[in-house]
């Protein structure tokens, strides 16, 4: 397998692709396999390098030229990582997760794919989101190959629009499937335009992805941040909901989602995605962590966008927090 070497210090590939935003690439070998856009790809993380290797495709030579670029943006490995986490409000809720999280970029994912990901998402586990996704793609995307390992591209929205809401809904969908039919149809006709939406403001994007069916506001602000680069985008799931509630809210008995919405939005400034996706992961891992201590058996736990990483954190670090009205 030949590799590619990309200079990308300040990343942690492992931290990035389990944290949650993406939800297709499986471990194999000393790294992961997975697709950017059509192109299948191996990469592994060491030091300040990427190794990739990309798998056969129509255009092999232009696409071993363009391969640095396309995997250095879809990583986001021109953000300021350091300024970014420094641009963090410093309470002990952030100061812990900036240091659990060191190196975990916001991908750059193609906006269709998100979009759909992400209405699939609704409800739903992590290991269940990677197996509807899995199921999608092997039923309406493109077999490809990397080495000897076998990844799929995830369907157009054309494709997904000619297909049934039956056909989605045995690739276990349930009632998402009607959603995505819809947001399929709607996308491959032109009505919705993922792509000129790019110009649009922030509340005017949020409004334009909350009118499609299936997206509410925790949907956008997902799309939003990890589609657009919004990174003002604050998706507030169940994970972000009870850190917000506990730690910056803890003699309050009862908060709106207005006021959290309002809080997040102002309290955590323009890198509040980045902010909201270190909060996220290291709040999820630390509950992880306490509950296998507790409970070898018990396996991923409650809410939704669960996974595997490899370092570990503890509740007790964040609980010192003074509400912040």
């Amino acid at each position: 397998m030949r590799l590619i070497k990309i200079h990308a210090p300040n990343f942690d590939l492992a931290m990035t692709l389990d944290s949650g935003q993406v939800f297709h690439w499986e471990r194999y070998g000393n790294g992961f396999s997975g697709t950017i856009r059509d192109l299948p790809l191996y990469v592994e993380n060491k030091g300040d390098l990427l190794k990739v290797c990309c798998g056969a495709t129509p255009q092999p030579a232009l696409q071993r030229r363009a391969l640095p670029g396309i995997v250095a943006h879809y990583f986001a490995l021109d953000h300021p990582l350091t300024e970014i986490c420094a641009s963090f409000p410093d309470d002990p809720v952030m100061n812990a997760a900036r240091e659990f999280c060191r190196g975990l970029r916001i991908i750059r994912q193609p906006k269709w794919e998100c979009l759909a990901t992400f209405i699939c998402s609704s409800m739903k586990q992590v290991a269940h989101i990677r197996q509807i996704s899995l199921a999608l793609r092997r039923r309406f995307g493109a077999r490809r190959k990397v080495d000897d390992h076998v990844v799929y591209t995830f369907p157009a929205a054309q494709r997904i629009a000619s297909a049934t809401e039956n056909d989605l809904r045995e690739c276990a969908l349930g009632y998402r499937a009607k959603n995505l039919l819809m947001a399929a149809q709607l996308v491959s006709s032109g009505e919705a335009d993922l792509e000129a939406w790019s110009t649009l403001s922030d509340p005017d994007l949020r409004e334009k992805l909350c009118s499609l069916p299936g997206v509410g506001a925790k949907i956008a602000n997902c799309v939003m941040l990890f589609a657009y680069e919004r990174l003002r985008a604050f998706p507030i799931d169940v994970w972000i909901d009870r850190v917000l509630k506990q730690q910056y809210f803890p003699r309050k008995k009862k908060i709106t989602e207005l006021r959290l919405r309002e809080f997040s939005e102002t309290y955590f400034g323009e890198h509040g995605g980045y902010a909201q996706q270190y909060m996220f992961h290291h709040a999820r891992m630390a509950s992880r962590r306490s509950r296998m201590t507790k409970n070898p058996d018990d396996g991923d736990g409650p809410p939704s966008r669960r996974r595997s990483a490899k370092r570990t954190g503890t509740v007790s670090q964040v609980v010192s927090t003074p509400s912040l009205r």
